[in-house]
Parts: structure tokens; sequence; C-alpha cells
């Protein structure tokens, strides 16, 4: 990988929820590679130590943390773990996430529906909570909530995996708001298309649209978007050289790498992404 701002990276904490496998874990072997010191979240052992097995055989520094991001109380105790080991996070990315429901809202699961939401956005909030005390302490941080294309347009047959997508990217605006004097920046980033095994669930839902079901065999053929590029977005924005951006949402096809040099005005980059004339 070119361009990745080691300086900024080397010796940092960094806890990554949905490690394990995905897009969550494919940031977590880039920023490891970056020189960081990776806190590895997710519920499932095997594939935490699986991901911990490949930093290590590259060189890495990281350590596990199984945890339900559901449940505020494991996700505290991971971050005390991290901070007694490696020292207080500096930088949380959230990528813990699950598609829900997959078909017509009507016949959809209320539980299912719900856990969705859990997971996504309010695993999201538990994340941030137990992490930005450490973070103002520091007068210094840097979160990043993965977002997904159902945040910017409506998502027909996936609404619970839509409307918490969205909701995770005015939680960024909000919050953003909130830490600003602190020194901390918030932002959402849309990582494009990736093949994981949320592709192969939408490949295997019988409530998918035709549409649906092509981009995701697309995907899988492909593979989505190129690896370097989702970690060097999420390197750059991680890094003091964002350090003025905050509070935005940044797709991985946005040409982002002049943000380094611009002045954001406030609608820009944001969830409202129509403007009256």
């Amino acid at each position: 990988m070119r361009d990745l701002p080691v300086r900024d990276l080397n010796d940092k904490c960094v806890l990554i929820t949905g490690a394990g496998r995905g897009i969550g874990k494919r940031l977590a072997l880039g920023f490891a590679q970056a020189g960081a010191r990776v806190g590895l979240l997710a519920r499932t052992q095997a594939e935490l130590d699986l991901a911990q097995l490949e930093i290590e055989h590259s060189g890495g520094i990281s350590m596990s943390l199984r945890a339900d991001v559901r449940d505020y109380e494991q996700v505290l105790a991971a971050v005390q773990r991290m901070t007694i080991r490696f020292g207080p996070p500096q930088v949380l990315v959230c990528a813990a996430g699950v598609l829900g429901p997959i078909g017509a809202l009507a016949q959809a699961s209320p539980a299912a529906w719900r856990e969705a939401v859990d997971t996504n956005l309010v695993g999201a909030f538990h994340a941030c909570r137990a992490i930005l005390p450490g973070m103002r302490e520091q007068r210094s941080g840097k979160l990043l909530l993965l977002a997904d294309t159902g945040a910017e347009i409506g998502r027909p047959f996936f609404s619970a995996y839509a409307a918490s997508k969205a909701a995770l990217v005015r939680l960024a605006e909000s919050l953003a708001e909130e830490v600003r004097e602190d020194n901390i920046q918030v932002n959402c980033f849309n990582p494009g298309p990736a093949y994981t095994s949320l592709t192969d669930e939408i490949l295997r839902a019988p409530g998918v649209s035709d549409h649906d079901r092509a981009e995701a065999l697309q995907v899988r053929t492909t593979g989505g978007t190129a690896p370097d590029k989702q970690i060097q977005l999420a390197l750059f924005l991680v890094s003091s050289r964002s350090n003025h951006i905050s509070g935005k949402l940044i797709h991985i096809s946005d040409d982002w790498r002049r943000l380094e040099s611009s002045t954001l005005s406030h609608a820009i980059f944001s969830l409202r992404r129509l403007t009256r004339s």
C-alpha cells in the first residue's frame, strides 16, 4: 500500500468493532500494517483468533477482545482491558454490522428488525460511550463509523439496515458538534461494495429483488472495492491530516484526497445531500 500515514498511526491504540471478519477485519489488517496497536472486538472467538494470527504473521500487534456490541458492559470491559495492555484507545472504528431482515417491512420479524438496529446503531453508541471519557481526558481522538448506501438513499427490502445506517450518520454529525472543543473528530465513511458474508446472505435471501441479487452477484464475482482504497480512506480519516474534517459522510468514490487542503462548508458531505436553491 502506498501513501500510508505511518507516522500518524505508529504505536497508536486503535479499537475496531466487528474486527473478526469483513471490512472490519480488512481495516484491522491495514491499521496494524501501518504500525497501530489494534484491539480486535467481535462476538466470535474463532474469527478473532484468526484475525489476530494474520496480524501477528505480518508483523503487527493486536489483542483479541470478545464482546457483543449490543451489551454496553461487555464493550466497556473490553475498552478497559485494552487500556490496561495498550493504553487508552486513541482511535475507534465502528465496523460491527448486520443486514437484519431482508424483504418487505410488512412481513419482517420485529425481533430481527430490532436486533439490526441494536447492532448497527446502539452498538456504535455503546462503543463511543465507552471510549469517549478517555479521549476527552487526552483532549484528542478519532471516531470513524462505517456507513453504507442505505444511509444516502432509500433501500427497499433492507429497511432495518438502511434506517440504522442513516441514523448512524446523524449520530456522527450530532456527536461531532458535542466533542469539537475536545479536539475529537467524528466521521462516517462509505467503503463501497465489498465481498463479505453479507454478500452471500443477500444471495441466499428469498426476498431480494432481481436488482439487488444481480448487484450482489457482481460483487461476489469481482470482489468489489479494492481493499487498499478502503484502507487508505480510513487511514486518512483517522490521521492528523483530517483534523479539520468532522461530522461528515465521505464515500469511497469521493475525491477525498483534495480534502486534506480544503475547507468544507457545513452542508457538504453531510446526510443532507440535497440543498435548497
